[in-house]
């Protein structure tokens, strides 16, 4: 088993009934959604927890070789290239333990949000639609869809009607729109409930965005 994410917490000004685990893009780290905390303009009195870990140092091809924190290698752009399977679901386990630790702290799966940009979002998409116990919600940001073809076999039962709310910048060069319009066209085809939203951006997120995202959550995770 490979060793724990590292993890930076944001506490809630009272004891935590509620869990948002948020993963970074390429070359980022779990600071780098950190400001976007304050500008969700939660209700003083939220008890959300929000988790953001830092994905593992690695080489990615499409970078060089250059090493650099990621959830899984990418090797070339393109909706039909060869993904890193292996690595794909070698971060999703990795995410999965902090799951796991938040529900064995007493937070319930139904209180947890997974989040992410960019790879970040690929990995809250590929883990929350096959984590056996029901969460709030799934939340992507600029990304698409991965392994999608084995999605149908892998489901998971009790997140057949999660909620995923998906986020893309019209004139992203990065991750292109079109990959999001297709993960949310595929998964209401598979029956998930879905919202997508555009926004006039590029690989990144902007006021509009986190207001829509704000809303988003506290309907997810009411005050309780």
């Amino acid at each position: 088993m490979e060793a724990p994410l590292q993890v930076v917490r944001l506490e809630p000004g009272r004891a935590a009934d509620a869990s948002v685990i948020w993963l970074h893009g390429l070359g980022a780290d779990g600071h780098d959604f950190e400001p976007v905390v304050p500008e969700l303009r939660l209700p003083p009195d939220h008890g959300i927890r929000f988790l953001f870990p830092h994905a593992p140092i690695r080489p990615v091809s499409i970078n060089a070789g250059m090493e650099m924190r990621a959830w899984y290698d990418i090797g070339e752009q393109g909706l039909e290239r060869r993904v890193d399977e292996t690595g794909i679901r070698a971060s999703a386990a990795a995410v999965q333990q902090l799951l796991d630790e938040e529900i064995a702290s007493g937070i319930e799966s139904a209180r947890i949000v997974l989040a992410g940009f960019s790879q970040g979002g690929a990995i809250a998409l590929h883990l929350g639609l096959r984590y056996p116990s029901r969460l709030a919600g799934i939340l992507a940001l600029s990304t698409y869809l991965p392994l999608a073809d084995s999605l149908p076999e892998e489901a998971a039962d009790n997140q057949n009607d999660v909620p995923v709310w998906i986020g893309h910048g019209s004139f992203d060069p990065m991750v292109p729109e079109a990959y999001g319009s297709s993960a949310a066209e595929t998964l209401r085809g598979a029956g998930y409930p879905v919202e997508y939203q555009t926004y006039p951006m590029q690989h990144a997120v902007c006021a509009e965005e986190i207001a829509d995202i704000s809303r988003w959550l506290q309907a997810r995770l009411p005050a309780v």
